[in-house]
């Protein structure tokens, strides 16, 4: 029985913030609106855009024979292992030091994302970067140094670069529609929370039903709202 009152309780408490929130939705919409615009502006003039470049690499076993199975398993495998090897340390300091980039190779790993279409043994190489040309310069370097450093310490038939990257002028980001969603979700989160806050907050006395709930008291009689008559 208790916990049946409990929860009755807890529904009529949840009713009522929903009619709150109801009563207020010119509000909610508004700051939804202000959420999405200031998020649209801080994309556009406060993030720094991004732009990307590509390489692509294939991977060669050291005795590649289309027709055998076992070397294209081989092959597979040996993605996975080139994927660790061109995001190592000597890798990145040498094209640090090819290029004379005033980063260390933990900031550079972070501009680098590297991608293996399933089924291939294709490596894709993209590099972010605030600028274009950069952004270029670095996939290519990146590529041509961790072929060499394959080749040289495993033995093998380095990777061959079957794609250079090009300098692209189409923004990577920010994403402004997905930031302005954001904005927008998060100035009505904002909102919302601040009004349900002050509602439970507010414990003055409205209604005959908030002097049983706070004080306990029984209602024996109540007088009917008058109104005057013209």
């Amino acid at each position: 029985m208790g916990d049946r009152v409990i929860n009755e309780d807890t529904e009529i408490d949840l009713l009522e913030l929903f009619f709150v929130l109801k009563r207020k939705w010119w509000m909610i919409i508004l700051f939804g609106i202000l959420g999405c615009a200031s998020a649209i502006g801080i994309s556009m003039f406060l993030i720094t855009p991004q732009y990307q470049s590509t390489s692509q690499m294939y991977v060669l076993s050291k005795e590649t024979t289309l027709n055998s199975l076992a070397d294209l398993q081989i092959g597979s495998q040996l993605t996975k292992d080139y994927k660790i090897i061109i995001q190592s340390r000597p890798v990145l300091e040498e094209v640090i030091e090819k290029l004379g980039l005033n980063i260390n190779y933990k900031q550079l790993r972070s501009k680098l994302k590297i991608d293996n279409p399933s089924d291939t043994r294709i490596l894709s190489l993209t590099v972010t970067d605030p600028d274009p040309e950069n952004a270029k310069e670095i996939v290519n370097q990146i590529s041509m140094s961790s072929s060499q450093y394959i080749g040289d310490l495993m033995e093998v038939v380095p990777p061959k670069i079957i794609e250079f990257g090009i300098a692209s002028y189409e923004k990577s980001g920010p994403d402004i529609k997905k930031n302005a969603v954001l904005g927008g979700i998060l100035g009505v989160c904002l909102i919302s929370a601040i009004i349900i806050t002050i509602e439970l907050l507010d414990d003055s006395i409205k209604s005959e039903d908030d002097l049983e709930k706070n004080l306990g008291l029984i209602i024996l009689a109540s007088l009917p709202e008058y109104k005057k008559s013209k």
